[in-house]
């Protein structure tokens, strides 16, 4: 079960530049940055009350996140959501019919297990499922 907005990521072209605009937006500094080296992304998140900004940028060419901005505009590149328990909802939701487009949670940003839904199947919105790492 989807249990809270975990965050908004954002997909930016240059993150110096997006995170001095998102520090002066939300009034503060972010409370993380990190490179995810299995997506060439580099990220930077804000909390804002319950819930996060993540800004995304690419990290070389053939990172998602540089193809999506070669073909659109900077800004919401997808929704994500918490769970309690990800594979249990991965399997929920491919018994709903919903397209996963990965077989097994992987690790992402944030201390994450993380699963994307297909956008055509989640009508046009890319959704991400985020578990908290037990460590």
């Amino acid at each position: 079960m989807l249990t809270n907005l975990e965050h908004l990521g954002l997909a930016v072209k240059d993150l110096t530049a997006a995170t001095a605009l998102y520090t002066k937006l939300l009034g503060q500094e972010p409370y993380k940055q990190e490179h995810v080296a299995s997506e060439a992304v580099d990220t930077v998140f804000f909390q804002v009350g319950g819930s996060k900004i993540e800004l995304l940028a690419g990290t070389s060419p053939d990172s998602a996140i540089t193809r999506y901005l070669e073909k659109k505009p900077e800004g919401i590149h997808h929704v994500a959501f918490e769970v309690d328990d990800i594979r249990a909802e991965m399997a929920r939701l491919r018994a709903e019919g919903f397209q996963l487009l990965n077989e097994e949670p992987k690790r992402g940003a944030d201390n994450k297990l993380v699963c994307f839904v297909h956008p055509k199947s989640a009508g046009g919105v890319l959704v991400e499922l985020c578990q908290s790492i037990k460590e």
